[in-house]
């Protein structure tokens, strides 16, 4: 037999042997059943021999967004089965079929970018699933995975999953990739994570979380990708990311928390993307930078970094975007940087940089201001609205751009849309989207992270702002398209008016306007100060990569006052002017009712003068930047101030709870006309606040003025306060929930001293001005006391006020004011939280005096509260009650800063045992102090802010 005859026989034969090659009846009807229940239109004639052509896959349909395929895997004994399902961008809709688990060879599941809900079935678990892709879609409830042992691949982002993370995904060990990004993931990343050391892409940003970001991750050694982008997490940055020598991709933005210094990224060879945004870094920046050889993008913008930038980051060759804005700098950009074709981004309001071409433009404003309103079409065309002319603005910007419109506006956009080099910043109704309204809701500016609008060469005044929104980038259909979120801030001249806004929400949907108006808006220069900011939540991926960031539709500013050329009277030109006779006749009728309404309209207004009149001069010079509630609203809110709504009164006032229109809770606080905190305390309450933005510092949402009653609006806090919990409720406050209480209060005015740029001194730290929420976090509160620490003075003299028992001894006596005053009071409120006793009774009981007498007599764990039992652990105890001492020091020098204690309290620093102050080594002045500071407080025992009588009989326990 010839050689070619043999050949033609193995080709035969291999032929029939493909042919047989079959899938088995029960997985073509599962399949069958899955594209029936998903309304997949592109699974047609599915049959047996579907995987004839060897296994490489069938039903094979691309474009450019949309991939459907499904491949086999056959074997020699003339077998296949389904090994891979891809549906990526068809739209389907329903739920995730249970019988995919009965596909029990299936290793892949694609379903990206559908417009599929419900809940990931259980049922997946009995196939050998190692890349699960299940990115933009509607799916929400439990994540069913933590059997599926073979997982490598976990991609969820985009979805609607929402409370804490499962702690079961750390037994996936094998686990690669984990991204939960844009979900609404709540709590802390679970401590089992840290058993993923396999992770090479880790990305949760976007989502609620909150707590610490985890020293574990140090463990996670082949880690190339990080994302903690947006969430609710705190600093600092652990030390152990040093340790992730193989990071290519480092994104962290947004975190709360005091300052923390640069993290150590020296280590980090390959490191490509370094983004740090807003992250409360304080020092200067490493010189280290420049020898990262591989940086693409280095973004370390809103943070508190000073200094100079250093000449190394030039070496830095591949470096394509800088973003050094809204940090503190000085001296001079490297040359190199300005001469490259890099984007860079280095300027701010608060830098001090001498060699920027954006410093030489005449900004503010090069000449006199003369300006009161402004029309602004963002992103696209001069076109007229009600009756004004609103701008073009076409500029291209860019990753780092400024623009000037003729000296009366002016716009700036930073940041870089990651991964879309060819970005567009701005946005055109492309999806043909139904848009009612003005034109200038078919177009829009866009920015990736920051968008600034500078209104320039205004006059000095209040003004009404009109921001106009409508989302035109997502679609209004089932399909992924339309399951974009946008979030992003809006603040103006500084002041944060919008947190986390949502146009599709506010609007009602996608292509409908909304307008956002703020009344009262303050111009004391001459420039009015418009930001959006995108906090790095929201999705980004959807219906493509690089849609987030702030978006805008129009501006419209507009004078609260008569402009000069409303106040102007001209007499009209023509034939239709009236004999001069006539004027005067008619002239004097006028005169005459003119007089008569002056007249009346003094009367009134003299009867309301003794009312206003307080209130006005303290008004004078003070510029109230925050939310201002109508009266209306606060008694819609409270119901008219029913009693059924009051949850507190002192001498302060009232305190009530409402319930705004959009269902905010908040508690309105009613200044007594006897209030102790006068007007100018109010002011200066409000003015803290605002300025004040912190986890544990409560949040103002504004205030109301009606007549000669004075409202502050804050945050509504569930569980009242310390004091009411400890005295009054009497909650069952663990050693746990305690100790959480005491250092969220040191976070707080760690804070305050150290880590807000106001520095600033409260003044009347107490238990009953430490409130309490719904999961009895603490928020440090009342700031009408609360002064400003002058950099150049080591104390301040001035009249102390406050509450005795909590007061220092040398504030109290001699006005010596410091943050160490606060540090005092601090201490005595750690031992209330400790003890459950009230620092001072009407008996003349000091809770101070009698924690030295139990350490002197060697019987300190006396002092703990009896309703904790055991449950605690002792040198924990022992180790608060010294930080506590510490904290009460006679000697304010020698007591620790609130940084200190809170690292003490957090098991960062070894807590020394405090050591009673030898009186003939104590200094003759502390001395003297103390002896004043006891008479003091014996005859203040009289006239308490007391316990009621409950917890006044309680101190019968440990006095008698």
């Amino acid at each position: 037999m010839s050689s070619s005859v043999i050949v033609v026989g193995l080709l035969m034969g291999l032929l029939a042997l493909s042919c047989a090659q079959l899938l088995p009846l029960e997985e073509v009807k599962t399949l069958e059943t899955i594209s029936r229940k998903l309304h997949n239109p592109h699974w047609k004639n599915i049959s047996q021999t579907s995987c004839q052509d060897g296994g490489v896959g069938f039903f094979k349909y691309f474009t450019a967004h949309i991939f459907c395929n499904v491949t086999c895997k056959c074997s020699f004994a003339n077998t296949c089965h389904v090994r891979i399902i891809k549906l990526k961008g068809l739209n389907l809709t329903g739920v995730i079929p249970e019988e995919f688990g009965d596909l029990t060879h299936l290793e892949e599941i694609d379903l990206t970018h559908n417009y599929i809900s419900g809940s990931i079935p259980a049922s997946l678990s009995r196939c050998p699933i190692r890349s699960l892709y299940l990115l933009g879609n509607r799916l929400s409830g439990s994540i069913p995975v933590g059997d599926f042992t073979l997982l490598r691949e976990l991609v969820l982002e985009d979805n609607h999953f929402e409370g804490p993370l499962p702690q079961n995904l750390g037994r996936l060990t094998h686990l690669e990739r984990l991204l939960l990004s844009a979900n609404d993931f709540t709590g802390t990343i679970p401590e089992s994570y840290g058993y993923l050391k396999n992770l090479i892409d880790f990305r949760i940003g976007g989502s609620q979380l909150s707590g610490k970001i985890p020293e574990f991750i140090g463990n996670w050694s082949k880690l190339q990708k990080l994302d903690l982008q947006g969430t609710s997490m705190e600093g600092p940055i652990p030390y152990t990311i040093s340790s992730l020598k193989d990071l290519k991709e480092l994104m962290i933005s947004d975190l709360n928390g005091p300052s923390m210094p640069f993290p150590t990224l020296k280590y980090m060879k390959n490191i490509q993307i370094v983004i740090l945004r807003n992250c409360s870094i304080s020092g200067t920046i490493p010189n280290y930078l420049g020898k990262l050889t591989k940086l693409l993008i280095l973004d370390l913008s809103f943070n508190k970094l000073t200094g100079e930038i250093p000449q190394t980051i030039e070496r830095a060759h591949h470096l394509s975007f800088l973003c050094l804005s809204n940090n503190i700098l000085t001296g001079e950009v490297p040359i190199g940087i300005l001469q490259s074709k890099r984007d860079q981004n280095l300027v701010s309001s608060h830098s001090s940089l001498e060699n920027l071409w954006c410093l030489k433009k005449g900004l503010p404003c090069s000449s006199k201001p003369k300006d009161h309103s402004i029309f602004i079409n963002c992103g696209g065309r001069k076109t007229k609205f009600d009756g004004h002319t609103y701008e073009e603005d076409l500029s291209t910007l860019g990753p780092s751009s400024f623009f000037s419109s003729s000296q009366k506006w002016g716009s700036s956009s930073t940041g870089l849309y990651m991964h879309k080099p060819n970005a567009n910043y701005i946005a055109t109704n492309v999806l043909s989207l139904n848009i009612t309204g003005p034109d200038f809701y078919q177009t829009a500016r866009i920015a990736p992270v920051s968008l600034k609008y500078y209104v320039l060469c205004m006059l000095k005044g209040k003004y009404k702002v009109r921001l106009y929104f409508s989302e035109i980038m997502f679609t209004n259909d089932q399909t992924f398209s339309s399951l974009g979120k946008r979030l992003f801030d809006i603040s103006i001249q500084g002041n944060l008016v919008q947190k986390d806004f949502n146009i599709m929400d506010e609007a009602g949907g996608v292509g409908k306007g909304i307008v956002k108006e703020f009344d009262n808006v303050t111009v004391l220069g001459s420039t009015l100060e418009i930001h959006l900011y995108w906090a790095g939540k929201g999705t980004t991926a959807i219906p493509y990569r690089g849609v987030y960031g702030p978006l805008i539709s129009a501006i419209s500013v507009t004078p609260n006052f008569d402009s000069p050329t409303e106040s102007v009277s001209t007499i009209p030109h023509g034939r239709s002017c009236l004999p001069i006779s006539t004027i005067v006749k008619v002239g004097g009728c006028v005169a005459v009712a003119i007089i008569l309404t002056v007249l009346v309209i003094l009367w009134i207004k003299r009867c309301l003068v003794g009312l206003q009149k307080t209130l006005e001069d303290d008004l004078k010079g003070v510029e109230l930047q925050t939310r201002k509630f109508t009266f209306t609203e606060l008694k819609d809110a409270t119901a008219n101030f029913h009693q059924a709504n009051k949850i507190g009164k002192g001498s302060f006032g009232t305190v009530y709870k409402g319930i705004l229109a959009d269902r905010t809770q908040i508690a309105v606080k009613q200044l007594s006309p006897k209030s102790n905190q006068g007007n100018r305390e109010f002011f200066n309450e409000i003015e803290m606040l605002h300025a004040l933005q912190h986890p544990n510092l409560v949040y103002l949402y504004g205030y109301c003025i009606e007549e000669n009653q004075l409202f502050l609006v804050y945050e509504y806090m569930e569980n009242n306060s310390v004091y009411h919990a400890l005295f009054e409720s009497r909650l069952d406050l663990d050693w746990a929930t305690r100790r959480k209480i005491c250092v969220g209060i040191a976070k707080g005015l760690a804070y305050l001293h150290d880590g807000s740029s106001l520095r600033v001194i409260h003044r009347d730290i107490k238990a009953s001005n430490v409130l309490l929420d719904k999961h009895l976090n603490p928020k440090i509160s009342d700031f009408g006391l609360a002064k400003l620490a002058e950099e150049d003075k080591t104390h301040i003299s001035t009249n102390p006020v406050g509450t005795f028992g909590y007061m220092a001894p040398e504030y109290a006596i001699q006005g010596h004011l410091t943050d160490k005053a606060d540090v005092y009071s601090f201490g005595i409120v750690v031992l209330e939280i400790i003890s459950g006793k009230i620092r001072l009774d009407k008996k003349g009981f000091y809770i101070l005096d009698w924690v030295h007498d139990l350490k002197s007599k060697g019987n300190l764990m006396n002092l703990v509260d009896r309703r904790l039992g055991s449950e605690f652990n002792n040198e924990e105890m022992i180790a608060t009650i010294n930080v506590a001492l510490q904290c009460c020091n006679l000697a304010s020098e020698l007591r620790p800063t609130m940084s200190e204690v809170m690292s003490m309290l957090e098991g960062k620093v070894v807590v020394q045992e405090f050591v009673d102050p030898n009186p003939s080594s104590s200094n003759e002045m502390d001395l003297i102090v103390n002896e004043d500071f006891q008479s003091i407080l014996k005859g203040a025992a009289g006239t308490l802010e007391g316990p009621s009588n409950d917890s006044a009989a309680a101190l019968d326990d440990i006095i008698g």
